[in-house]
């Protein structure tokens, strides 16, 4: 029936996923807040077209938090679905082979800005619970809480649950913001990496200088600021930064044993990103390096003259934003301490460097032995006809374990993207197969988990 459901409306819900994706929701830029306002307010109509009983755009210190919900018995169980509604910056916009906020369908794949990272996968849900509504098959209660601030670390977030846990309690989170292995291979996430992300500063003297004036007699913050980020890492590209490795949980050769077993070629992967080699930490697999192992990376760096053409100059300040990711047990404030001090110390003499802590947010793991889990797992056998693999996957979503610490319940993670998407790139995409395909099976989802 869902199947029959999908196929006589497809036109109808790319034309609004469409809608939504115009919409620039860049919770990182001050410039975009009326678009953030536009975004929760198409939710909010959205959410009304579906069938909740209620929905209501709320106040947060920062961007607004959309909530709503359907109550049809309160004796039965409540699914809460989660989803943001923000989406990173578009740069290096030269790079877009079409307007972001333009989408598209070419090759059976939606692009634009926020097609995968959230806005294509929470539209599922809705669309799923339209289904359900007006097919008569909604087995249980459904509440939605979608932020606006995922992208920058959901800040106000864990404060909202806090002070609203009255209209979020719920039996289990269903979250679709991560990735399946492939099409052919379908997966669920069992773990997320935590997150410590920091913005560092390094300056010199108190203007620019003449590089060929003042050039090898004072400090170059851009050069100090290489130097020191180089020393970040050894030569086995382990973390060189004291103690950052003393709550890292090493996981069982079992556990390995069967990471191993998730298909993963090489070969194709390396191809797929044009690179000729893989680098990470010595001793680990690449499904390792970017499951179970922490890591470090300079997400930007900038400093000087990087107009056209050429200036002769020596810049007074150096800046790079650091991104580090965590495992279970390693905790973002303390993390964020220790690079601290070993950066500060790295700092020759003749330069300041200032630490800026962004944001954070904890590891997170979901049991497989609860009924939500395998709920999930029969929900894609039933659509995809193959059981799924679990999946630690690299990514972080902060809020995940904020949502077990204040409302005490479990998030499922059932997301349908792929990691080709180019979520956070240029050009990220969203297959329309999977679009549909997920449409598909979120219902399936309701009814095995409230089966007795």
């Amino acid at each position: 029936m869902v199947k029959s459901f999908i196929e006589e409306n497809k036109d109808r819900f790319l034309e609004e996923l469409f809608d939504f994706l115009r919409i620039p929701s860049i919770s990182a830029q001050n410039e975009r807040k009326e678009d953030m306002l536009k975004t929760a307010d198409f939710l909010k109509r959205k959410l009304f077209d579906a069938g909740v009983d209620s929905a209501e755009v709320m106040a947060t210190d920062g961007h607004p938090v959309v909530v709503a919900q359907k109550i049809i018995n309160p004796s039965l169980p409540t699914v809460m679905i989660y989803g943001h509604y923000d989406v990173q910056p578009v740069d290096p916009i030269e790079l877009w082979k079409s307007a972001p906020f333009l989408p598209e369908v070419r090759d059976g794949k939606i692009y634009a800005r926020g097609a995968n990272d959230n806005k294509g996968q929470l539209y599922m849900h809705i669309k799923a619970l339209e289904f359900m509504v007006k097919n008569n098959s909604l087995p249980c209660n459904v509440k939605f809480i979608i932020e606006g601030e995922e992208e920058i670390g959901s800040p106000n977030l864990k404060k909202f649950c806090i002070a609203h846990q009255d209209i979020l309690n719920c039996d289990v989170i269903l979250v679709s913001d991560t990735t399946l292995i492939s099409f052919d291979t379908p997966s669920i996430t069992v773990g997320l990496r935590g997150l410590a992300y920091l913005e560092v500063e390094v300056i010199g003297p108190d203007h620019d200088l003449h590089s060929g004036l003042f050039g090898g007699a004072v400090a170059n913050p851009i050069n100090v600021l290489a130097t020191m980020i180089a020393k970040l890492k050894d030569d086995k590209q382990r973390i060189t930064i004291p103690e950052f490795y003393t709550d890292v949980v090493s996981i069982s050769n079992q556990e390995r044993e069967d990471m191993a077993k998730a298909p993963f070629d090489i070969q194709k992967y390396k191809k797929s990103l044009a690179i000729s080699e893989v680098l990470g930490e010595e001793g680990y697999s690449t499904i390792e390096r970017t499951g179970i192992r922490p890591t470090l990376d300079v997400c930007g760096i900038w400093g000087g003259y990087t107009g056209e053409g050429a200036k002769t100059v020596l810049p007074s300040k150096a800046y790079a934003k650091i991104s580090m990711r965590l495992v279970p047990n390693q905790t973002p404030g303390k993390i964020a301490e220790l690079f601290e001090n070993y950066f500060l110390k790295l700092a020759p003499a003749g330069v300041q460097v200032k630490v800026n802590y962004l944001h954070g947010g904890m590891a997170y793991v979901s049991p497989m032995d609860t009924k939500a889990y395998k709920a999930a797992e029969k929900s894609m056998i039933q659509s995809f006809g193959k059981k799924p693999i679990p999946f630690r996957s690299g990514g972080s979503i902060p809020v995940i374990a904020d949502f077990e610490q204040v409302l005490g319940v479990k998030s499922i993670l059932m997301g349908f993207g792929l990691e080709s998407d180019a979520i956070h790139s240029p050009n990220e995409n969203f297959s329309l197969n999977l679009f549909y395909k997920g449409i598909e099976t979120i219902p399936y989802f309701f009814k095995y988990y409230t089966e007795k």
